[in-house]
Parts: structure tokens; C-alpha cells; sequence
């Protein structure tokens, strides 16, 4: 199932809803530590990589990343 199945599923839409092309054409995006890894080794380790699945360093920074934005998000700095 991917993310924005899981996503829709979660919030009870029905499977036709807008709210996650909404969401997406907005430039939102739902990650967790398994995209975001795969995500952070598709930008910084890119097609010259000499291997095909993100490493441990990628799946660290995700983490790193995911706690980064997730205390933004609350924090009442404005946007």
C-alpha cells in the first residue's frame, strides 16, 4: 500500500478523495523513515551510487529529518 493510500485510509476518505492530490499539488508530503531514507539516497547518493537500497547513514539523516519537521510543525514560529 502506498503512502497516499495508507494516508487516505487513515483519515476515513473514500478512495476517489481529492484531499491527497490536494495535498500533493500543495507540495505537502507524508513520509516516514523508510520513504524518507529511500528519498534522501535517490537526492545525495543518486544514480552513481555504488549501491541500490539507502544505507545506514540515509535511514539516520530520515530520522534526523522526520524529528526536524515534526518539531517544526507544532512550534509556533511563524511559516
Amino acid at each position: 500500500m502506498s503512502m497516499r493510500e495508507s494516508l487516505v485510509r487513515a483519515m476515513h476518505l473514500p478512495t476517489d478523495s481529492d484531499t491527497a492530490t490536494w495535498m500533493l499539488e500543495r507540495g505537502i508530503a507524508v513520509a516516514d523513515e523508510d520513504t524518507m531514507s529511500r528519498a534522501i539516497h535517490d537526492v545525495y547518493c543518486g544514480i552513481t551510487a555504488d549501491h541500490e537500497h539507502p544505507s545506514e547513514k540515509d535511514h539516520q539523516q530520515a530520522q534526523a529529518l522526520i524529528a526536524a519537521l515534526q518539531k517544526h510543525a507544532v512550534s509556533d514560529a511563524p511559516a
